[in-house]
């Protein structure tokens, strides 16, 4: 169907149908002056704005699982050195007796 022929047959069915008493005085024009005020937003201030408005969210959940694990982590874990445990590991591989092979 060509767009100009539906255009016309569109305002013609708009035209015949009167307007009911149920819709409010300048209806139409305070929803266009609502449209016009708004800017188009294009693709990439949409995702921005939706990451936005989800970052409260994960910032409150990452707090509660955050106390949860500390708060219930202490009670239950037995006391260590961390950093004895760290040495522990970046040295591992010195006690090792492995050749060491060259690339060169």
């Amino acid at each position: 169907m060509d767009l100009t022929e539906l255009e016309r047959k569109l305002l013609a069915a708009a035209r015949t149908d009167t307007p009911s008493d149920r819709v409010p005085y300048a209806f139409e024009k305070r929803v266009m002056a609502h449209l016009i005020g708004r800017p188009a937003l294009d693709r990439a201030t949409a995702w921005a704005n939706a990451l936005w408005r989800g970052a409260a969210p994960c910032v409150v959940i990452m707090l509660l699982l955050g106390a949860w694990s500390f708060f219930a982590g202490s009670a239950n874990a037995p006391v260590t050195d961390l950093s004895q445990d760290f040495e522990n590991t970046v040295f591992a591989a010195v006690g090792q007796d492995q050749p060491v092979e060259s690339t060169w």
